[in-house]
């Protein structure tokens, strides 16, 4: 009796070393896939933190160039200002004379506008 009373335990032992085994390899490939999971979701998430620095790294690019593009038109608008600037008086004669730039102009004519 002793002797199947110790088969019995043998094989309770064999068996729970086995359920052990098996319990620590099902953690292990868990432990894995887990890790596999956390690379793949860190490197996706590096993918798109990069995508966003080109994007506004780009966006920042395109308004320094709107920058400079509305500078040169305001530089533009500056220099037409002063040449189109200029002066009018009436002469004793009647005519009109505007000064552009330095040059006169006469208008020996002219009328009021219609209401």
């Amino acid at each position: 009796m002793s002797l199947r009373i110790k088969a019995v335990v043998e094989k309770f032992i064999k068996e729970l070393k086995e359920a052990l085994e098996a319990d620590m390899q099902d953690r292990v490939m868990k432990e894995r896939e887990m890790q596999s999971y956390i690379e793949e979701r860190e490197r996706e998430v590096a993918e798109r933190e990069a995508a966003w620095k080109a994007e506004l790294a780009r966006r920042e690019t395109e308004i320094s160039k709107q920058e400079a593009r509305l500078k040169i038109e305001r530089e533009n608008l500056e220099k037409e200002k002063s040449v189109l600037m200029g002066t009018a008086s009436d002469n004793q004669d009647g005519a009109l004379e505007i000064t552009v730039s330095g040059e006169k102009y006469r208008c020996l004519r002219f009328s009021k506008a219609k209401k």
